[in-house]
Order: C-alpha cells, then sequence, then structure tokens
C-alpha cells in the first residue's frame, strides 16, 4: 500500500508541483489550500506525513502544527521563507520534524520525505526499558507507568537514542546527528527545545528531572529514573 503524504501549500501550483513528484515516486497525494482545510484532510485521511507551508490564510501552519500534535505524532516537514534561526527554533519547539526552504527542489523535497519517513518508521529492536519508561522501537510505542504516551517523530527518536545508550553522555550535535542524519550548528540548540518537551511528558517533576539528566558544559544523558 502507497504511504499518504498530506501536502499544504496555498499556492495551487505549488501543490501540483509536489504532487506530480511525489506520485511518480509512487506516494499517494491528499492537498489542502489554507490550514483549517489542513485540518480536515488530516482528520479524514491519517497521512503517513505531512508536508506544510508555514506562511497559510486563515491558520498558520505553525498552528496547524500545533494543533496536529496534540493528537498525533505524524511526521511534519515545514516549507518556508523564513531563513532566521529563531523562526526554524520555535517550529522545532511545536514539533516540526524538518525544513525544506523556499525556494526548493521537487528532488531535496522527495529526499527528504524519504528520510523523515525513514526515521519516523525506526529500527527493528528489542523493547527498551529504563525505570517506568518503556519504549518498542519496532511498533514506535512509548509507555509511562504503563500508560501509552504520545511524543513527535524526532522526539520519540531522540529518547530511543539516548535509552539505547544508558549512561552515555552526547554534545548536542551529536544527538541532533543521530536523530537528523545531519548536524547544522546553528540548530543545535533546538534540541534543548526537544529535551524540555520530553521532560515535560516523562518526568515525575521537568524542573528536576531524572531521566533526561543535563551534563553541564557537554550535553544530555539518560539516567535509570533514580536520581540525577
Amino acid at each position: 500500500m502507497s504511504q499518504k503524504i498530506l501536502v499544504v501549500d496555498d499556492e495551487e501550483w505549488v501543490v501540483q508541483a509536489v504532487r506530480r513528484y511525489l506520485e511518480a515516486a509512487s506516494f499517494e497525494v491528499v492537498a489542502a489550500y489554507d490550514g483549517p482545510t489542513a485540518l480536515a484532510q488530516f482528520g479524514t485521511h491519517r497521512p503517513d506525513l505531512i508536508v506544510l507551508d508555514w506562511m497559510l490564510p486563515t491558520l498558520d501552519g505553525l498552528s496547524v502544527a500545533e494543533r496536529i500534535r496534540e493528537r498525533s505524532n505524524v511526521p511534519i516537514i515545514m516549507l518556508t521563507a523564513k531563513t532566521a534561526e529563531e523562526d526554524r527554533l520555535e517550529g522545532f519547539q511545536t514539533g516540526v520534524d524538518d525544513y525544506v526552504v523556499k525556494p526548493f527542489s521537487a528532488r531535496e523535497l522527495e529526499a527528504r520525505v524519504h528520510a523523515v519517513l525513514r526515521r519516523a518508521a525506526g529500527k527493528t529492536s528489542p523493547v527498551l526499558e529504563a525505570g517506568d519508561l518503556k519504549v518498542d522501537r519496532e511498533q514506535r510505542l512509548l509507555w509511562v507507568k504503563g500508560e501509552p504516551v504520545e511524543l513527535s517523530a524526532m522526539a520519540f527518536d531522540l529518547l530511543s537514542f539516548l535509552m539505547a545508550h544508558p549512561g552515555r553522555v552526547f554534545t548536542r550535535l551529536e544527538l541532533l546527528e543521530a536523530v537528523r542524519g545531519e548536524t547544522y550548528g546553528s540548530f543545535e540548540r533546538a534540541i534543548d527545545s526537544h529535551i524540555k518537551r520530553l521532560r515535560q511528558r516523562i518526568e515525575p517533576d521537568p524542573h528536576n528531572p531524572t531521566y533526561l539528566v543535563t551534563v553541564f558544559g557537554i550535553g544530555y544523558k539518560l539516567a535509570k529514573g533514580e536520581g540525577a
């Protein structure tokens, strides 16, 4: 069965160009041209990935991403003409998994779609456990104290990677490379945003974390949840 991509952009020619290229790559494509329609299409079609323009009428792409993140960890690639670091960090804080800067080539977008879907699919591996945390990387499921918890694709990859290397300290750039396959020095602080969001989901007290521990001057490590 073909994987389904929701493409959202207020410029019809952009949507149609992306549609032709992705359909040629054997994806099924669903289109939307504004924020409310994007949310409706998401609810109806449950796509495997969303290509989402930031600047949309009525409801912008960032707001759409925020609403989708409240109920799903579907991968999101943001299309944007915004190049400022603070804009991208804002997107990562919302749960966006990757960016493609306008103008872009359809070939680049297709490559990023494949890369993000590969990361979202995860690698076949045993269940990982640490304290009250349990992760199934094959099914991409997380439980905290036996209760299921949803994460964005990137947040899940980050937690899984740290749980696979308990006690080992990683720099922000190492973590960024591990979960995205690339390093962007100017975006390494985006890891801080994902760590903060993860702590809110998994820590008994996010302000005094016992799982995702900061190693000052270096980065982060995964502890056993028994105290930093």
